[in-house]
């Protein structure tokens, strides 16, 4: 079994340290991570840059780039084999609701998925690193479990795995659940620079919006490990029909597709 392993935390995070002694004897666990912190770099690609690749004394590479990036190149070059699961975290606090839009953790396991290879992206629910070990005990259950049951002979899939920080014996079972989501950020924080420049920070993330049973947001907390299988599909499905009767009328068609179907 081989298991490439990435986080956005950079590759002497914590997290990242504790997830490949918690899974290096499931098989040939390669590590290729940034060598900075690159949270909320979603699926960003370094293109006007060149990257270099660096080994760590632990045998851990880092790239000079993003999370997508080091996945990328790890599976376009610089393995010279296809990894049978893609693996990244533990990161630094929670990627529930409409975080996985942003996360850099997502993204490295998303990159994986969108070539084709099964892919988990692990988080702990806040930050500081507390129960860490144990948080990392329940990733090997969970990826030993699925590799266990062959999933990644099965067509490619992405979850999002996000996990309280509790002591081993106080987590609740993994619980699939769809995500949440949370209210808009907090406000931006300005500053002026000793030069009399304005400076901003972005604001905190919000506070869960949509944390009703059934959520990740809820199940965590809850005290349960969320597992929520994602998908790349942004298409709003539901909504096709609408806009191509707006697009037909845009363009000067007075029956746009379906109009005669429809109630007045």
């Amino acid at each position: 079994m081989k298991i490439l392993l990435s986080n956005d935390d950079g590759y002497q995070a914590p997290g990242i340290v504790a997830l490949y002694e918690a899974i290096r004897d499931l098989g040939d666990v390669e590590v290729v991570a940034p060598e900075h912190n690159n949270s909320a770099k979603s699926n960003a690609l370094t293109l006007n840059a060149p990257l270099s690749v660096n080994i760590a004394a632990n045998g851990f590479r880092y790239v000079n780039g993003t999370p997508a990036d080091c996945v990328h190149i790890a599976l376009t070059g610089l393995l010279d084999y296809r990894p049978d699961l893609v693996v990244s975290g533990i990161n630094n606090g929670a990627n529930m609701g409409d975080d996985t839009i942003y996360s850099g953790t997502v993204g490295a396991a998303m990159e994986g998925y969108l070539f084709g290879i099964p892919a988990i992206a692990f988080s702990q629910v806040e930050k500081g690193w507390a129960h860490l070990d144990d948080a990392a005990r329940k990733a090997r259950e969970l990826v030993q479990s699925l590799l266990a049951q062959h999933a990644q002979d099965a067509p490619p899939w992405l979850l999002n795995v996000n996990i309280p920080n509790k002591p081993h014996g106080e987590l609740k079972p993994f619980k699939v659940c769809r995500l949440g989501r949370r209210h808009a950020a907090e406000k931006v924080i300005s500053q002026t620079s000793p030069r009399g420049e304005v400076m901003y920070w972005i604001g905190g993330a919000g506070a869960a919006k949509d944390d009703a049973d059934g959520t990740d947001f809820h199940a965590t907390l809850q005290g349960h490990v969320a597992v929520t299988p994602l998908k790349v599909d942004l298409t709003d499905h539901d909504a096709l029909r609408h806009w191509a009767q707006a697009a037909a009328l845009a363009q000067g068609d007075k029956s746009p597709p379906g109009s005669q179907d429809e109630p007045r």
